[in-house]
């Protein structure tokens, strides 16, 4: 995904994709799919059988040819069919909505799949709001179809093919006035479909730009608060918004197209039906219960079309979301071809340059060389690109241009490969706590550690208050569970780091959002889990620079120092005056 002055969107599947993806859900419950239709062809053809019983009852009734208790017979046959027609259609919903379940549960687990695999680095550009649009309201409306939409089309669709068959036997002129209002339903859905989806995709995105920006207004409160950004933000929010609704409008300027015409070419056939068998009457040329009965099916015909033509912006709002749904999986996970081993622990930087957007250099020719089991310090004002370099070096991005080593061997094919992880791990602000057990949570990070492992990194990084829970190992944290303070659920990510057993740390500002006495708490569990391990600290904090082994001064995306902390004050250079002011001696 190349870098734009826009936010990166993830990608959106084409239609061939998505008729193949339709294609194997259905496939993948094909045992379930004959049920269904079976189910409802046998319901159709109870649906035709009532109007043709009726028909042959006024026919032979007129020209007195049935007794009463023939008619009686008739009529109770018509009321069995009618029976037997609402017993199998609601049999054939029931196995159609199980259908839809199974599909929907199955598509769940692949957005799960899906997203968990996207690269990290595509992960971070993209945001939240699309992913989370994308795995809850795309979700949900895929969701309703799968439930309602498509069980109710495919019955009605069938039921429809169905009457058709019935008027044309019946009788090929009313057959062909049947069909009269079909070119209308052609001419206008063609239309319809021609732009719903482009539309309905720019909705959904629009949808997904409003909930990153409202996600990122709500994070970010106090900030916009303290710096005066108030009516910006809320100019930003209302852009967004407006780009909503000028969205909104445009599906519903179709609907309003769509619906009407659909609603005349109901009408027609019924009207011609009764005008030309009228006539045929008169002239001898049709029988009344046949002009009946052929009235009677475009009468049926009218409920099964009606809920079509409903559902039509249902589904094709959901072959958008279906369509965005898929797109996540059309992103190429980070497996490349396999890798020699690092030689060793040492990671070498060289001429590394790198840009979030074109003509806009956040790293320029970064040279770097960090021993195994050396304390890095990178320090320097904000903005000066501390935090992409520690993205660079964890692997969650690639350089523009040179390389990021670790033992001869690129830190990019590492983490394409997947060999990565175990080698050097990021630890930001943000402290994850999973659903789950306090075992599931710990876990994660290495599947096959048994508990005494687990207690002993729990020991390690000092968090007793795993001795507290109610149910130890086995209780459950997060929503409907134990609520974690920040300093517990930054020891439960120290223990996990250190069940994971990397050689090296990046530490980016891990402390930075937490108040003296837990940030005391948490540096003693960091320090005791980076314990023999390469540690790379970004850091405002210069205490953390003064017991470093080496100390890197960033200035405006260069290392522009590089020493101890004793070389670098008495050079009296840029870290000097950090230093100074830092100790308030500026």
């Amino acid at each position: 995904m190349s870098r734009s002055d826009e936010t990166p969107r993830l990608p959106v599947a084409d239609a061939r994709t998505v008729r193949r993806a339709g294609w194997q859900l259905l496939k993948d419950d094909g045992r379930a799919m004959g049920g269904i239709l079976v189910l409802t062809c046998l319901a159709a053809l109870a649906g035709v059988a009532g109007p043709w019983l009726l028909g042959r009852i006024v026919t032979r009734g007129e020209a007195g040819e049935l007794t009463v208790s023939q008619v009686d017979g008739l009529a109770a046959a018509v009321l069995g069919f009618a029976a037997a027609q609402l017993v199998l259609t609601r049999y054939a919903r029931r196995l159609s909505h199980r259908f839809g379940e199974r599909a929907l549960a199955r598509l769940r687990e692949e957005v799960v799949d899906r997203s968990l695999a996207l690269p990290g680095r595509i992960a971070e550009q993209v945001g939240t709001g699309d992913l989370v649009t994308r795995a809850s309201v795309d979700v949900s409306t895929v969701a309703a179809t799968l439930r309602d939409a498509a069980p109710d089309v495919f019955i009605a669709g069938v039921q429809a093919l169905f009457i058709f068959a019935a008027v044309f036997l019946l009788d090929p002129l009313l057959g062909l006035c049947s069909l009269v209002g079909l070119p209308f339903v052609w001419v206008v859905t063609r239309w319809y479909l021609a732009r719903a989806r482009d539309a309905y995709l720019a909705e959904g995105a629009a949808s997904g730009h409003v909930t990153e920006m409202l996600n990122s207004t709500a994070h970010g409160a106090r900030t916009i608060e303290a710096y005066g950004l108030r009516a910006r933000q809320d100019s930003a929010v209302d852009d967004a918004i407006d780009t909503t609704y000028r969205a909104g409008l445009r599906t519903l300027a179709l609907r309003t197209v769509l619906f009407p015409v659909t609603e005349f070419a109901h009408a027609l056939p019924m009207t011609l039906i009764l005008l030309v068998g009228g006539l045929g009457y008169l002239h001898g040329s049709v029988a009344l219960g046949t002009v009946v009965a052929g009235g009677l099916y475009m009468w049926q015909l009218v409920d099964p079309l009606d809920r079509v033509l409903g559902w039509v912006e249902q589904l094709q709002r959901s072959g958008a979301s279906f369509a965005r749904i898929k797109g996540v999986g059309t992103v190429a996970p980070e497996q490349g071809p396999a890798v020699r081993a690092p030689t060793d622990d040492r990671i070498e930087v060289r001429g590394v340059r790198y840009s979030y957007t074109r003509g806009h250099e956040v790293l320029k020719d970064i040279d770097l060389f960090v021993r195994p089991g050396e304390r890095l310090a990178v320090v320097g004002p904000s903005g000066a690109g501390k935090s992409t370099l520690g993205k660079l070096l964890s692997g969650l991005d690639t350089p523009d241009s040179g390389q990021v080593l670790v033992g001869g061997v690129a830190v990019a094919d590492l983490a394409a490969a997947g060999e990565l992880g175990n080698r050097m791990v990021l630890i930001t602000q943000q402290h994850h706590v999973f659903m789950g057990t306090l075992r599931d949570n710990m876990v994660m990070a290495a599947p096959d550690a048994d508990d005494n492992a687990v207690l002993a990194a729990l020991k390690l990084v000092e968090a007793d208050w795993y001795e507290t829970l109610p149910d130890g190992l086995d209780t459950r944290l997060g929503a409907g569970g134990v609520d974690l303070e920040a300093s517990q659920a930054q020891q439960l990510t120290l223990a996990r780091v250190q069940l994971a057993d990397p050689h090296t740390l990046i530490l980016d500002e891990a402390t930075s959002l937490l108040d003296p006495a837990t940030a005391r708490q948490a540096e003693r569990a960091m320090a005791a889990v980076r314990s023999d391990r390469t540690v790379i600290a970004i850091a405002h904090r210069l205490q953390t620079a003064h017991d470093a082994d080496r100390v890197a001064v960033m200035e405006s995306g260069r290392i522009v120092e590089l020493g101890t902390h004793d070389e670098l004050v008495a050079a009296e250079g840029p870290y000097a005056a950090l230093w100074r002011s830092w100790n308030g001696k500026g």
